[in-house]
């Protein structure tokens, strides 16, 4: 009998924390960040990479195919007509119930610009700080980056190389999270590996994709099919873009 009512009080237990079939999913955030500058606007991948990004950000919102499903989402830009603009930031509210179409409509509708400047560290400072003011520090954390990945601040023209990409700063980004990941797609071979090897970083972990394989992402669209049922096209970004990344100090 005594054993018969520990199994019943462990299988309540186990009931009691099994999640519910409609529980929301847990909070984690996605910060997507737009490269609207000369140097990736005339790039011949930008028109791909606005399509692309509308995709993700459709994927995410909706946790379709597997896809982590973020709570928050919001979209700005990388650049601005002087350096350390304040950035606009378009919510998860602006994106609730639309097609990737709908969603790349309002991309290019938000940015119809051309910013002189790519300020990443602008960026990175003014994600943390709405992150911070939306009370959504400790969540996981996931910024894209859909540039080129050339940084063009004030000074940068004067300075090697090395020392232009040493002087990219993800330290606001650092402790929001225990999990806090920079993706930068479409950069190409030789500037991803400078962010690789070169932008410091402690805590953050960072994935680099390189434009030519961004590409990629068409030949697994299959005409026809619901966005819902694009199981080839999901499993690629999980594979290509959202892959785990080990932490890696650089100092």
């Amino acid at each position: 009998m005594t054993r018969r009512i520990a199994a019943l009080a462990c299988g309540l237990s186990l009931l009691a924390c099994a999640p519910t079939e409609h529980a929301p999913p847990p909070r984690s955030t996605l910060v997507i960040g737009l490269d609207i500058s000369g140097s990736f606007r005339h790039n011949p991948a930008f028109s791909g990479a606005i399509e692309f990004a509308a995709i993700y950000i459709y994927g995410h919102l909706n946790g379709v195919g597997g896809l982590t499903q973020n709570t928050a989402i919001f979209v700005g830009e990388l650049g601005g007509e002087r350096p350390g603009q304040a950035k606009v930031f378009h919510p998860i509210q602006d994106l609730t119930g639309l097609s990737p179409e709908q969603i790349a409509a309002n991309l290019r509708a938000w940015f119809p610009q051309e910013d002189p400047i790519t300020d990443f560290n602008a960026f990175f400072q003014r994600a943390a700080t709405h992150v911070r003011r939306n009370n959504l520090a400790l969540a996981p954390l996931n910024v894209v980056l859909f540039s080129d990945g050339e940084p063009d601040y004030a000074g940068a023209a004067r300075m090697s190389t090395e020392e232009k990409y040493s002087k990219l700063d993800m330290s606001p980004l650092e402790y929001l999270a225990r999990n806090v990941t920079v993706r930068l797609l479409y950069a190409s071979p030789p500037i991803a590996q400078l962010w690789e090897r070169r932008v410091p970083r402690k805590r953050v972990r960072l994935w680099t994709q390189d434009a030519d394989v961004m590409r990629g992402w068409r030949r697994h669209m299959v005409d026809g099919v619901p966005m819902e049922k694009q199981d080839s096209l999901w499993s690629w970004v999980q594979n290509v873009v959202d892959v785990r990344v080990a932490r890696e100090r650089v100092l």
